[in-house]
């Protein structure tokens, strides 16, 4: 094994680079990357997988892949905290269906993911009880969790999870479009569609995502003077100062108790919250930049994306293809019969369609997924899904970085069914209240 050095991290960030532009060029100029909405980073993965040491081994990468998506999933954790500028406080029925609804997939997502490992999968076959976590760490989830899951697991001795996540989060985002545009093309027979335009009506930054010069903004306000430090490397800097907060937290937790293994992307989460607090009273956080700081989890995502998919073993997945498929097959079947029957049932009058569209692409791959299916189905966003998303998930988020945080915790200490059974009761006292507060309809078209 080759010693690392600072050239290797220098080669392997240059090396997916190159794939990132290429898959960026694959995008713009193959209409099937287009029509399918397939971003550059999931192509640039798949390249890394194909010609690196996981395939071809024709491109000089190194073995520190699955490292880099853990760091970078702290980074991108840490942004949270500031990339919102506004105090959110609008409140109606539609929100609370959007909370509701979305609230509660993901947690029978992860019960379903964890009773199924539990109950059938490490019964019938040879692998460990935690086994279906992959589904809803690399469904629910996305890359970003699955990278998360798999570092903690890969602390307690579980070092195939990496991999199972990944691969679940790249069935999941495949998955997420094909199917998704299939959910559409099932709509518009059915009359359940309100706005849709056809692929060929797309603006075509949306099929390529090429903005023209009409259509481009600012990435964000310069609130520093480069004469004495750019306004990039301020809120970068920021960034990596929280992210290296959450890593001293985490090891200070593990030094007083070793028993305890805290996620370094939780740590830095509840890091970054302190400090934005700080700033707030102490007026720094006037000069950080929300939009820019989106930009920073944004530009973390993509390479978290290659580098994740790039790690994959697929000796790994050869080994357990048998129980995967099943976890994977089952999992998507429940969540689409869960995104269309309880859509129609919670928001039948409300453009249900639309924002079931964009709960799949969600729920399947990730939130640009979502917002990739919805802008086919809605380009002019007049259902209003987004905003009501947006104001949803300012309860959402707390949940989910328990779930994340405490998932691999209770499998490590054997409460992984106390788990499972607390996601899914959860998840049924939330739709119990909606069914008590009379929010789900019952008639029938």
């Amino acid at each position: 094994m080759n010693e690392f050095t600072p050239w290797t991290l220098f080669t392997d960030v240059g090396i997916i680079s190159l794939l990132l532009l290429i898959g960026k060029l694959i995008r713009v100029k193959v209409s099937l990357a287009q029509r399918y909405f397939i971003p550059p980073s999931l192509i640039a993965g798949f390249l890394g997988l194909t010609f690196g040491p996981g395939g071809l081994d024709w491109l000089p990468l190194s073995g520190n892949m699955g490292t880099y998506a853990s760091i970078l999933i702290a980074f991108i954790f840490g942004c949270l905290p500031f990339a919102s500028d506004t105090e959110r406080k609008q409140t109606g029925d539609r929100v609370k269906k959007m909370w509701i609804y979305s609230q509660t997939g993901m947690l029978w997502q992860w019960a379903f993911g964890s009773l199924l490992g539990i109950g059938l999968l490490s019964i019938l076959w040879p692998v460990p009880e935690y086994f279906g976590l992959s589904l809803p760490s690399g469904f629910c989830g996305g890359h970003g969790t699955a990278a998360a899951i798999g570092q903690a697991f890969s602390k307690m001795g579980g070092d195939d999870m990496m991999t199972l996540a990944m691969t679940c989060a790249t069935v999941g985002i495949l998955c997420s479009v094909f199917i998704g545009l299939a959910l559409i093309k099932w709509g518009t027979r059915k009359g359940y569609t309100s706005f849709l335009v056809t692929f060929e009506e797309l603006p075509h930054e949306l099929r390529t995502g090429l903005l023209p010069a009409e259509k481009r903004r600012s990435m964000g306000e310069s609130s520093t003077s480069a004469i004495s430090i750019d306004s990039l490397a301020f809120n970068l800097s920021i960034i990596a100062m929280v992210a290296l907060g959450g890593y001293g937290i985490s090891k200070g937790v593990s030094y007083l108790v070793p028993e305890l293994e805290m996620p370094v992307f939780s740590c830095a989460f509840v890091f970054g919250i302190l400090m934005r607090y700080g700033f707030n009273k102490t007026g720094v956080l006037h000069y950080t930049s929300p939009r820019i700081i989106s930009h920073l989890s944004s530009a973390f995502t993509d390479f978290l994306v290659a580098f994740g998919i790039s790690a994959i073993k697929l000796s790994v997945v050869l080994n357990y293809i048998v129980p995967l498929s099943i976890l994977l097959i089952s999992g998507l079947i429940v969540t689409l019969l869960y995104v269309v029957i309880v859509g129609r049932k919670l928001m039948k009058n409300d453009f249900w369609l639309e924002k079931a569209l964009f709960t799949w692409g969600w729920f399947t791959g990730t939130v640009a997924m979502g917002i990739a299916m919805l802008r086919v189905a809605d380009p002019e966003q007049k259902s209003h899904c987004m905003d009501d998303y947006a104001l949803a998930y300012l309860f959402i988020a707390p949940v989910e970085i328990c779930l994340i945080t405490f998932a691999p915790v209770a499998f490590a200490y054997g409460y992984g069914l106390h788990f499972g059974l607390s996601a899914l009761i959860l998840g049924c006292c939330i739709m119990g209240y909606a069914w008590r507060s009379k929010l789900l309809t019952s008639q029938r078209d």
